[in-house]
């Protein structure tokens, strides 16, 4: 038997095992989160990937809540930062504070902001100042912080989920294209259907308080995250991962139709992505390799961040959501 079999023989149980528990975290976070199992689900994939998450949605839609319910079902600390225009950059990540102690020679005392947490909502990030945005970009980017020139780690696991209202433009800093390559998935946050908001009325305007149970712990995550790293990725979907990242980007010769209407597209952090999204994906759905239709299901949260119109684009009505599934259409 060679190793590679040998390998892939000993993490089998293991991915089984952590497929069943990751299963009950979605189904506990569904118990709360109701008629949002697909945000649940990408949400899951960005924390199993080891990434960061760009909720888009419209006020209301219990953004806030999975972030809380995602902190309890899955043991990790959870804390949430209102960004607003005169949030400081000092609000996020803490400041030095000079201690005089009588007795003593006088020290400066290094206070943590909220950042440090293991789940970080960032609620309306595009509201503060870009200066402020690069200090909760540089963090998840480089998970440390800097203060005075001394180094200050965040706690691992570190992730950030922060949320941007798609409606009310006028008073934000929209976040630099560098900036938002640093989130693995956007995730679209809808309104529910019919079913599940009749169900939510009913929980919420109660006198019950639904209890969420505890599914894993930040030690048993990390290790999962690692795990995802090892599931092993077939030929055809690494094909079917640069086919469709490629054909994304202008300039490439890859398609005339994408250098009339794409005017910047998806650079390799793109590929590494979606090759830890389908990892995630299938180790979530309980399966042993992710396929190519995770490549498909999940080329759109992972590209339309990634990519812009060009102006000719726009002008003609077109939608990054129409050319991505046009670029689907053209792996399948």
């Amino acid at each position: 038997m060679s190793t590679v079999t040998e390998t892939h023989a000993d993490i089998v149980p293991r991915l089984e095992a952590a497929a069943e528990r990751v299963q009950r975290a979605h189904k506990a976070a569904a118990s709360v989160i109701f008629g949002q199992d697909l945000v649940i689900e990408r949400s899951l994939v960005t924390i199993l990937s080891g990434g960061h998450a760009l909720l888009i949605g419209v006020p209301g839609l219990a953004k806030t809540l999975l972030v809380e319910t995602l902190g309890a079902v899955l043991g990790l600390d959870a804390k949430r930062i209102q960004f607003t225009p005169d949030l400081m950059p000092s609000d996020i990540i803490g400041s030095e504070v000079l201690e005089d102690a009588p007795g003593e020679r006088r020290s400066f005392r290094f206070i943590k902001g909220p950042i440090f947490t293991q789940l970080l909502m960032a609620d309306e990030i595009n509201r503060a100042s870009p200066k402020t945005q690069s200090a909760l970009l540089q963090a998840m980017q480089e998970h440390h912080v800097t203060v005075a020139g001394v180094r200050h780690d965040v706690p691992a696991p570190f992730h950030v989920l922060a949320t941007q209202n798609p409606l009310e433009q006028e008073g934000t800093y929209p976040l630099p294209e560098a900036q938002l390559d640093r989130f693995l998935l956007q995730i679209d946050v809808s309104y529910p259907d019919l079913g599940a908001e009749r169900r939510m009325l009913f929980a919420t305007t109660g006198t019950d308080e639904r209890r969420l149970d505890t599914i894993l712990t930040a030690t048993e995550l990390k290790s999962i995250q690692r795990l995802v790293r090892q599931i092993p990725v077939p030929d055809k979907v690494v094909d079917a991962i640069l086919k469709l990242v490629r054909a994304a980007r202008p300039g490439t010769g890859a398609s005339e139709e994408t250098d009339r209407l794409v005017a910047w597209g998806p650079g390799p952090r793109a590929s590494q992505a979606l090759m830890l999204a389908v990892r995630a994906k299938a180790l979530i759905d309980g399966r042993l390799a992710p396929s190519v239709e995770d490549v498909l299901a999940l080329a759109e949260p992972v590209l339309k961040h990634r990519m812009a119109l060009t102006f000719a684009a726009r002008a003609e009505g077109q939608s990054l959501d129409a050319v991505i599934s046009r670029l689907v259409a053209a792996v399948e």
